[in-house]
C-alpha cells in the first residue's frame, strides 16, 4: 500500500495532534508477531473504560490461539505515540482513534480495511461505523449526542414551551427563550454554549448548528471545496446569529469548562453531551433537568456524531484475526459495560435496550433518541483535521466580533488551498 506522510504540513499535523488528544511518543513497540496481537488504547488514564477493554481481551484470549497484548496510554500522550509509530512504520495491530480523523489515517495508508462479519456491521448505528471511499476502516462500541439541558423551573418562570423531540424550538423561539432567561434575576445569561472547550469541540458542537441553518463545513457532493456552503448565505446567517448571541448577552464568552456553570446553577441552559446529564440531575434533581432536542434553525435539527473507534493498522500481519476480535467486542454484554463505564450509549439497539441509562424509560433515553433522529457525522474526508482547525479559528474570531463574511471567506480559502495542495485527497 502506498503511504502518504501523516505529517503533510504544519496545517495538517497540528490538528491531528489536537483532535484525539495531544501527546508524547512514549514507546516504539508496534505490531505483534507469531501468536501475539498488539493493541494500543488511549484509556490509560480512564480506569473504568480500560477495565472494560481488559475484560473483552481476557475473554477473547481465553478462546483464541492469537493472544492480544494491551498497551494503554493516557489520553494526553496517545496521539503523539500513534503519529511517531506511524512515521517509523511501527504501529500496533489494533488501535483506537477518534472517529473523525479516521479518513485522514486511511488516506495516509496507516489503516487496513476491516474484515468483519457484515451482520455485525448491519446491527450497528451508522454513526459508529467509520467509512471512507466505500471501505470500512473503524468501528465504535458507543456514541453520544449533544442536546440542550435546561432547568424546567426556569423555563416555566418565563412561560417557555417545552419542546419535544418531534417539535423542537424554531430559531425565533430559541432566541426568545435565551433572551427571556437572561433577564431572570437568578441568572446573568440564558445559556452556556460551551465555548470554553477546546480542540475538536468547536466543529463537533457548532457545525451541527451551521448545518441546521443549511450550510456545511464542505460540499459533501464532491469533498473538493467549502466555497458556497461554509461562506454562502446560510453560513453567513449562521455566523451572524452565533455572533449575536454573545453580543446580546444571552451567552457568555468566558464560561467555565465542562458545563460547570449549569451544574452550579449559574446558567439555566447549556449545550451539552449525554455524559453530563446524570451529574446535572444529581445537582438539581431529575425532575428539574430536561433533555431538549437541538433547535431547528431552518433546515432541520442536527447533532454531532462519531466518537472513539477501533481500527487495524495496514502493516498488521493479523488483519483477519484483529477484525475477528472487533466483531467479538461488539457483543451486547461488552457494549453495555462500555456504556456504563463511559456514560455514552451502546452502538446496537439490542444493547441499548439492556443498558441501565439508555433503555426505554431510562434517564438518558432522550439522548439516544436525539442521536437516532438528528445525528450527522462530520465530513468523511482526509481534509477534516484541517477543516476542523480552520473552522475553530474562524468561529473564535466571529465570537470575538470579527466580520462574519471575511472570517468565513478566509476559512474557505484555507480549506480549499489545503485540499488543492493534496490533489483533492483522492476525490
Amino acid at each position: 500500500m502506498k503511504r502518504r506522510n501523516l505529517l503533510l504540513s504544519a496545517a495538517v499535523s497540528a490538528p491531528l495532534l489536537a483532535l484525539g488528544a495531544a501527546c508524547s511518543s512514549s514507546t516504539s513497540r508496534g505490531g505483534g508477531s507469531g501468536d501475539t496481537i498488539s493493541m494500543w488504547t488511549h484509556n490509560g488514564g480512564n480506569a473504568e473504560e480500560l477495565a472494560v477493554v481488559e475484560k473483552v481481551v481476557e475473554d477473547f484470549n481465553a478462546q483464541s490461539e492469537k493472544q492480544i497484548v494491551i498497551e494503554s496510554f493516557p489520553q494526553a500522550s496517545y496521539n503523539d505515540a500513534i503519529v511517531a509509530a506511524a512515521a517509523s512504520g511501527d504501529l500496533p495491530d489494533i488501535l483506537d482513534l477518534d472517529g473523525p480523523i479516521m479518513p485522514n489515517w486511511a488516506w495516509s495508508g496507516y489503516l487496513a480495511p476491516l474484515e468483519m462479519d457484515p451482520a455485525v456491521i448491519d446491527a450497528m448505528l451508522p454513526t459508529t461505523v467509520g467509512r471512507f471511499q466505500d471501505q470500512i476502516y473503524s468501528v465504535g462500541p458507543y456514541d453520544t449526542a449533544l442536546a440542550i439541558l435546561a432547568r424546567k423551573s426556569a423555563l416555566e418562570a418565563v412561560g417557555a414551551r417545552i419542546p419535544e423531540i418531534d417539535s423542537p424550538w424554531t430559531l425565533e423561539e430559541f432566541d426568545e427563550v435565551m433572551e427571556s432567561l437572561s433577564e431572570l434575576p437568578d441568572y446573568d445569561v440564558g445559556i452556556d454554549l460551551g465555548v470554553a472547550e477546546t480542540a475538536e469541540w468547536w466543529s463537533y458542537a457548532y457545525s451541527p448548528m451551521l448545518q441546521s441553518f443549511g450550510g456545511d463545513l464542505i460540499d459533501r457532493d464532491t469533498y473538493l471545496s467549502a466555497d458556497g456552503v461554509l461562506n454562502g448565505p446560510e453560513g453567513i446567517e449562521f455566523g451572524t446569529w452565533f455572533q449575536s448571541v454573545f453580543e446580546k448577552g444571552w451567552a457568555s464568552r468566558t464560561p467555565t469548562t465542562g458545563g460547570a456553570d449549569f451544574i452550579q446553577g449559574i446558567v439555566p441552559m447549556c449545550w451539552a453531551g449525554g455524559w453530563q446529564v446524570l451529574t446535572a440531575q444529581d445537582a438539581h434533581g431529575a425532575d428539574d433537568v430536561l433533555i431538549l432536542p437541538p433547535p431547528d434553525f431552518g433546515d432541520g435539527p442536527r447533532t454531532g456524531a462519531g466518537s472513539w473507534q477501533w481500527g487495524v493498522s495496514a502493516d498488521s500481519p493479523h488483519v483477519t484475526e484483529a477484525s475477528e476480535f472487533l466483531s467479538f467486542l461488539m457483543q451486547d454484554e461488552y457494549l453495555v459495560a462500555y456504556s456504563d463505564a463511559t456514560g455514552n450509549f451502546p452502538t446496537t439497539a439490542s444493547a441499548v435496550e439492556k443498558s441501565e441509562n439508555y433503555r426505554p424509560g431510562g434517564p438518558l433515553e432522550l439522548i439516544y433518541e436525539v442521536s437516532k433522529k438528528y445525528a450527522q457525522v462530520r465530513p468523511e474526508t482526509p481534509a477534516y483535521p484541517v477543516i476542523s482547525s480552520v473552522f475553530d479559528k474562524a468561529m473564535h474570531d466571529v465570537m470575538a466580533g470579527a466580520d462574519v463574511q471575511e472570517s468565513l471567506d478566509q476559512a474557505v480559502s484555507d480549506i480549499d488551498a489545503n485540499i488543492e495542495s493534496n490533489d483533492g485527497y483522492g476525490f
